[in-house]
């Protein structure tokens, strides 16, 4: 098992980045790559000491910054760390990749160099978040902020797998995210993958609302990333807005330190379950390889972390799991999702014939971001006489 680190991503990159490394290759025996601008990581490298440790480094001369579109990491960053990365999954050098970099453009480098899973239109990233049970699974929490309902569907399935394989849940209870229990409640896109998650043999509970996904009623939660991602930046916002709040009632006179001083065990446990670095980071699932994207800020310990997820990911062999799946659960789509996959499929571009859905589909994205790049050029094109 050999897992690729991107060492140029995130808002602590490299030194956190290569620390965490360290640290995971001491703890867990793990063989890594580092991948980045190579005089730089072995500088940080000889802060440590790496006897006995597999650790190489692999050069990139480029870096995608946080900013960075991903049709502009795609395009004009051919090496960088990210894509060299990714690109050692494709030529089989490694079996994982763990990332804290530019979200939007690791999950489109991943899919344009790895591809995606037979049966899997859209990958989804997934989410960890403790209740009072154990964990939520919550996807998709930011890779596609427009989904139809068959992608929904595909989500469920890939966080009936994570969920089974990773969490140790049997028989994961997924729920549709909506503004109220009722089937009737929500949006044209919620409604839609209702009936059509009814009708799957998955464990589907119905709908669900916010609190549920801390109240411990269900294991998979899923929603469009649009949605998802602001779920996820709430519930980081409200733990770290917590544990300011706790530190400043207990501060405020010698009772209160006192009374911290001996409830301190439970509010470190505490801390502990609420600390994204102990959830290591987020699966992209989906995409034909293993990629875990780490939290943007994350340090040492949660890249750490991150790194045992990648292991784990690996040997629960997800891939396959939801490969067969999706396989096995003949999906019975409702008749306005029938209906729309039909119209596409009957109408083809004639200058590309040869092309298939989903690479069209990613080009006609491109080319959206290249437009909102790039306005001028656009208006020109629309103005253009034909």
């Amino acid at each position: 098992m050999k897992i690729a680190v991107d060492a140029m991503g995130g808002d602590h990159a490299p030194h956190a980045i290569v620390e965490g490394a360290v640290q995971a290759a001491r703890e867990y025996g793990m063989s890594l790559v580092l991948v980045g601008i190579e005089e730089v990581v072995r500088r940080e490298l000889e802060k440590y000491d790496t006897r006995g440790l597999d650790i190489e480094v692999r050069h990139a001369s480029q870096v995608v910054d946080m900013h960075d579109l991903p049709a502009v990491a795609l395009r004009r960053k051919p090496d960088s760390s990210i894509r060299v990365a990714v690109n050692l999954i494709r030529d089989g050098i490694v079996d994982a990749v763990v990332s804290a970099g530019n979200t939007g453009a690791s999950m489109a480098i991943a899919k344009v160099v790895c591809g995606t899973l037979e049966g899997v239109e859209r990958p989804a990233i997934a989410a960890v978040i403790p209740n009072l049970n154990r964990a939520t699974i919550l996807l998709d929490v930011g890779a596609n902020v427009d989904s139809k309902p068959r992608h929904i569907l595909q989500f469920a399935v890939m966080g009936h797998v994570y969920a089974k394989d990773i969490i140790n849940v049997e028989k994961p209870r997924i729920g549709l995210l909506s503004i109220g229990e009722e089937s009737s409640k929500g949006n044209e896109l919620t409604k839609e993958v209702f009936e059509a998650l009814r009708r799957t043999e998955l464990n589907f509970i119905g709908n669900v609302e916010g609190r549920d996904i801390f109240n411990g009623k269900v294991d998979v939660v899923v929603c469009d990333g649009f949605v998802g991602n602001i779920v996820l930046k709430v519930t980081e916002s409200f733990a770290e807005t917590m544990g300011v709040v706790l530190k400043e009632e207990f501060s405020k006179s010698l009772r209160t330190k006192v009374g911290y001083l001996l409830i301190k065990p439970e509010i470190l446990r505490l801390k502990r379950k609420m600390d994204y670095a102990e959830y290591g980071g987020a699966p992209l699932l989906g995409i034909n390889g293993v990629l875990i994207k780490a939290h943007g800020s994350s340090k040492a310990k949660a890249i750490k972390n991150a790194i045992r997820v990648a292991g784990e990911s690996i040997h629960q062999q997800i891939k396959t799991h939801i490969t067969e799946t999706i396989a096995k659960y003949q999906f019975n789509y409702p008749e306005p999702i029938r209906r729309r996959i039909k119209v596409k499929k009957s109408f083809k571009d004639p200058h590309r014939p040869d092309e298939s859905d989903e690479k069209r589909e990613m080009k006609d994205e491109w080319h959206k971001l290249v437009n909102e790049k790039n306005p001028e050029e656009k208006e020109k094109k629309e103005n253009k006489p034909s």
